[in-house]
């Protein structure tokens, strides 16, 4: 049985079942009765109801049911990247590769979107190459441009505002905002991406 964690009376913390695609976990928990949201993480999913209820023991099942998604009916989405970050000479040292090797390996991944979070729009992408998994910087910035394209431990990503950071930028997306305040994210869990150079 899957771990679960009150969060008030509306709310539950349930471990996240293993394999599980993304997507799916969050539209299983979104069909819910009376769910108004539903926030997937690395480990766990939350589950927000509309009024104080009880979980049922039919639906914990239903979430940790085998998944049948497939790449195949996932969004896919391009970002054009112009890899000109001030990052990417030290990335490329402290990987071992050159600098056209560190961009030949994050552009030749197929990325997840596997959560979103820390600001609107911004997803945490898992498909990174294990070339490329280095620790956050030491010394976080203070302000990283938006549309700023990094990558983090094992993740990667594209900042759609301007904000402190301690990712390692590789360039910027040029293109589709991230964020729209009238469309809301382009990207949503379970997507996928692939990013493709663009001339400086």
């Amino acid at each position: 049985m899957l771990q679960v964690r009150r969060l008030g009376d509306t709310a539950f913390r349930i471990e996240r079942p293993a394999g599980l695609d993304a997507r799916c976990l969050f539209e299983r928990a979104r069909a819910w009765p009376a769910v108004i949201d539903a926030v997937v993480t690395e480990r766990h999913v939350a589950v927000y109801f509309a009024a104080a209820t009880e979980l049922q023991d039919a639906w914990l099942a239903s979430l940790a049911a085998p998944s049948e998604a497939s790449l195949a009916t996932a969004r896919e989405h391009v970002i054009a990247v112009v890899y000109d970050g001030p990052d990417l000479d030290d990335v490329a040292a402290r990987a071992g590769l050159r600098p056209r090797e560190v961009i030949a390996a994050h552009q030749s991944a197929l990325y997840e979107v596997a959560m979103m979070g820390f600001q609107p729009g911004f997803a945490y992408l898992t498909g990174l190459s294990a070339r490329l998994v280095l620790p956050r910087r030491e010394t976080p910035r203070t302000r990283v441009p938006a549309g700023s394209v990094a990558i983090g431990g094992r993740y990667a990503g594209v900042y759609p505002f301007a904000s402190p950071g301690g990712w390692h930028l590789l360039g910027r997306a040029v293109g589709a905002p991230l964020f729209d305040s009238e469309r809301g994210a382009r990207l949503a869990v379970g997507d996928r991406v692939r990013f493709k150079q663009e001339a400086k």
